[in-house]
């Protein structure tokens, strides 16, 4: 199986967080891994798709994803 692009791995944490973050650990696993094969620093999430689009959401988001690893951002 290859891996997943940033851009679909980003996909499946949208849909995850929709599903009450089922299986959310694999999904940042599999985007810090294409993040890494990209060359990108940082994850950039629309937070108009994330399930809790208030500041303590985007906050625990971006604490819990760091902890992972991951650095993220959201788009304007």
């Amino acid at each position: 199986m290859s891996e997943p692009s940033v851009e679909e791995a980003t996909n499946r944490i949208y849909e995850s967080l929709q599903a009450d973050n089922a299986d959310i650990d694999v999904h940042i696993a599999a985007l810090k891994a294409a993040m890494k094969q990209a060359g990108l620093k940082e994850a950039v999430f629309d937070p108009a798709r994330l399930a809790h689009n208030n500041r303590s959401g985007r906050k625990l988001m971006q604490a819990y994803f760091r902890q992972r690893g991951v650095t993220v951002t959201f788009s304007a």
